[in-house]
């Protein structure tokens, strides 16, 4: 039923009005009477009313006068008046018009049908005016708290500014936040799979947590729309109903749902909760649209930061990376002048004075020749390894293999390379093998584990510039093939030690002792692959010991 006020000084002519619209065979009314400008003003400000007849001639104001007065206060945009006048003056219509009057009849020509669809008309206008404005208020609020919730930095501060916003624009109890989670070993969600963990609330905490509400729903009907639903607590004491709706990011398409009942291209985020109580005025169908367009918008800035915190992560990795590329081609400049200038001298003065040298001389330079030469080779050969582990070339192809003797030929070749032609007798290392329990039985990478105990023995004996004992420890278990390589050098600072297996990292003790950092890179990388573990003991100016410890038969590889 709609309310419609008559506002004229000729009670015939109401009489006529009320008459024509009793007939009205699609709309009935609620028709108040006013017979002056002032009684029709009044009854207005007290009741609301949907349409107005408005006499032109009134005995306190004109018509004209009255539409101005209803825009004093506070009506904007079309009136739901329609102007009435005893004789057509189209000029009296265009100013009618003009100061907001949506129609206009001659008294005089005024027919039932005609009178029933101008109110009619009227009345529709200014409800699809009412429920615009509302739509555009609505948009407003939405896209003022959506600039806000966009605004924060990062998720913390977007959850904490979505919670409270909503919290503030629905004047409910209660809002909460929960990010789901995936059980492990799960590939799909399906209630009640998930588990809802709470990031943020606001509000009263009275009563049982939303999200068994919620999960208790689910298990009933489990469908995940964008759109906000109501569920009514089924408590007898303290009862609510609960708005919410799930918060569902969007991927690109050919990336899969975690789950079918979703829509394509989204995953399950998690749950946003607005909470009143049942006492309270029931959700409105404009505030359930607001809420599901808050949530969407909290489910772009929760995606943005996100990719926002993924693109600053890859943007440091490229610092860090552009850091070790400008580091590793320094290392290898340093690694290759220092030999080349060695051998450029050596073989400059062979060329020069070769008829002055004698022949041990001559030897003593051909051998530092050699040694440089072998020196830069064997950088060569450690950065096609590095390559190889880092482009998953790498191979692992382990076969069983006498162990002893493998360790006993590498020791006397590093033990010749150290006692070789022209070394300084007083800077001379010893050399020791020990070998404790059954090596036998042992599968293995024999280019892997070369690479381990031969840079581990370089190492132990560049590190020892003093000269001393180098001793590598072979121990055999049931299980377990382990090896210990300790030497009494200078010792590794315990703030280097972390870091010590890292690309192109070195002590900071070493001096001016050459490397390259790629050493025991290149160890932790082979020990990794026979499935094995490594640790180091070192104290500062005492020494070193690295111990290896690799299962005869690798859990990695496939072994008869």
């Amino acid at each position: 039923m709609w309310t419609l006020l008559i506002a004229d000084d000729c009670a015939e002519d109401r009489e006529i009005y009320r008459e024509y619209l009793s007939s009205d065979p699609d709309q009935s009314y609620q028709i108040l009477e006013a017979s002056s400008a002032e009684g029709g003003l009044t009854l207005f400000q007290k009741q609301h009313c949907d349409a107005i007849l408005l006499d032109f001639r009134l005995p306190d104001m004109t018509g004209l006068e009255f539409l101005d007065e209803l825009k004093h206060q506070g009506l904007e945009g079309p009136l739901p008046v329609i102007m009435l006048t005893g004789q057509g003056d189209e000029r009296i219509a265009v100013q009618a018009l003009k100061r907001g009057a949506q129609d206009y009849l001659v008294k005089q020509h005024l027919e039932p049908d005609v009178l029933q669809l101008s109110v009619r008309s009227v009345i529709q206008q200014a409800h699809l005016q009412s429920q615009f404005e509302k739509v555009q208020e609505r948009r407003y609020l939405v896209a003022e708290i959506a600039l806000r919730i966009h605004q924060a930095l990062n998720l913390e501060q977007i959850v904490q500014v979505a919670v409270t916003e909503v919290h503030q624009l629905l004047e409910c109890d209660r809002v909460t936040l929960y990010q789901a989670t995936q059980p492990s070993g799960k590939e799909r969600l399906s209630a009640p799979e998930f588990q809802l963990t709470k990031l943020c609330e606001t509000g009263l905490k009275r009563s049982a947590e939303p999200a068994q509400q919620f999960v208790s729903f689910l298990n009933q009907n489990y469908s995940l729309t964008p759109g906000a639903a109501v569920l009514a607590s089924r408590k007898r004491k303290h009862s609510e109903t609960y708005l919410l709706v799930p918060i569902l990011l969007k991927f690109k398409e050919q990336e899969i749902a975690l789950n079918a009942s979703q829509l394509p291209g989204t995953s399950l985020w998690g749950l946003l909760v607005a909470c009143r109580s049942s006492g309270r005025q029931r959700w409105h169908p404009n505030e359930i649209e607001m809420f599901g367009e808050l949530a969407e918008h909290l489910a772009i800035a929760i995606k943005q930061s996100q990719q926002l915190t993924q693109a600053l992560t890859e943007l440091e990795s490229e610092k860090q990376l552009n850091t070790l590329k400008s580091q590793f081609v320094a290392t290898v400049s340093r690694e290759y002048r220092i030999p080349l200038s060695s051998i450029l001298v050596a073989a400059s003065t062979l060329k020069i004075h070769k008829d002055k040298l004698d022949e041990t001389k001559c030897l003593r330079f051909l051998q530092l020749i050699e040694d440089k030469a072998r020196q830069m080779t064997q950088l060569v050969e450690d950065l096609l390894v590095i390559e190889a582990f880092e482009s998953d070339k790498s191979s692992f192809k382990p076969y069983p293999f006498e162990v002893l003797q493998f360790f006993s030929d590498i020791i006397e070749e590093q033990r010749r390379n150290i006692n070789g032609i022209g070394t300084d007798s007083s800077t001379r290392h010893e050399l020791i093998f020990r070998i404790t329990g059954n090596t036998r039985g042992f599968w293995g990478d024999q280019g892997l584990l070369r690479q381990v105990l031969v840079n581990l023995l370089v190492n132990a004996i560049k590190y020892s510039p003093d000269g001393g004992n180098i001793e590598v420890h072979l121990i055999g278990t049931e299980s377990h093939l382990i090896f210990e390589v300790k030497d009494e050098g200078i010792g590794i600072p315990a703030e280097d030690q972390e870091r010590l297996f890292q690309f192109l990292s070195r002590g900071s003790n070493v001096g001016n002792i050459p490397g390259s950092g790629l050493g025991l890179a290149i160890v932790k990388a082979c020990v990794d692959l026979h499935g094995g573990e490594i640790a180091v003991d070192s104290q500062l100016g005492k020494g070193t010991k690295v111990t290896v410890r690799l299962p005869k038969r690798s859990p990695l590889a496939d072994l008869p």
